[in-house]
């Protein structure tokens, strides 16, 4: 009698997950961090809007991708919440080498050119930002990081969240080093590559240069406060866990030999 009173609400539940589950063909569209075409996407238009910043930056550093900072990306993007990432002010809490990062949120339709829509929404920001006065009438935090001349490094992720809507997706970037530092301008406003680094060379408008270019890999790093936590073990670890688990085998079954051999062994004193 009180299992037939359940079903009801049994179906319910069953009936909720299946519907707010994603389809498969939803699913597909989303890229991984590792995607080759969906890194092109993020850093090739993060480069093309830098490049195109009026008045003319005479700073503005080329952006490659990140790995470190896409894990970030990601590990916030999946727990399908629209706030910015509460771990942010935390030092090397979103990256390995750098102290702190930078963070741009966008939700929307899920289509096959998120990033390139994302981005372009956080640089249309524009139209409220002045650089000589820096100020703003309305929203400009997502522009100013977009075009934050001393950042070179972004890390982005995509994630489908049914509890947000249908077809709802977060599209997420991380920056390091990070922008929007207060009361400074994003850039110099000077004549294109004008005022680059020493080493760099200028190509489309923006400044390269191949040390801090080179694209690095964080194998063996994640997030400590994603859940479940991602474990990986670095050459340290792949050294001594065999050394260990075999010790631990060898103690156990010298144990084992012991009590055949020495039955009484326990009784005496």
């Amino acid at each position: 009698m009180m299992l037939d009173r359940r079903l009801p609400w049994l179906w319910a539940l069953i009936l909720g997950l299946v519907a707010t589950a994603p389809s498969p063909d939803l699913q597909s569209q989303i890229p991984p961090i590792t995607d080759p075409k969906f890194i092109e996407d993020c850093v090739k238009t993060h480069n093309e809007l830098r490049s195109q910043v009026s008045p003319a930056s005479g700073n503005m550093r080329y952006m490659t991708w990140d790995e470190a900072l896409a894990k970030t990306a990601r590990g916030w993007a999946r727990k399908c919440v629209f706030q910015h990432n509460i771990h942010i002010g935390k030092k090397h809490a979103c990256h390995p080498v750098f102290k702190n990062v930078g963070e741009n949120l966008w939700m929307g339709t899920l289509s096959n050119h998120v990033p390139q829509s994302a981005i372009n929404a956080w640089y249309n920001e524009t139209k409220y930002y002045d650089l000589g006065s820096n100020s703003c009438t309305k929203v400009c935090g997502h522009y100013t990081q977009v075009v934050w001349a001393t950042t070179y490094k972004v890390g982005c992720a995509l994630k489908l969240c049914p509890n947000l809507g249908k077809r709802i997706a977060i599209f997420l970037c991380n920056y390091a080093p990070p922008g929007n530092m207060v009361g400074r301008r994003p850039y110099l406003k000077e004549t294109a590559c004008g005022a680059c680094e020493e080493g760099d060379i200028c190509e489309n408008e923006l400044c390269k240069n191949t040390v801090r270019d080179k694209i690095l890999s964080y194998p063996y790093w994640n997030p400590s406060w994603e859940v479940p936590r991602r474990f990986s073990c670095n050459p340290y670890c792949q050294f001594y866990l065999p050394i260990r688990l075999i010790g631990m085998v060898l103690a156990v079954l010298g144990v084992f030999i012991v009590q055949i051999k020495y039955p009484s062994l326990h009784l005496m004193h």
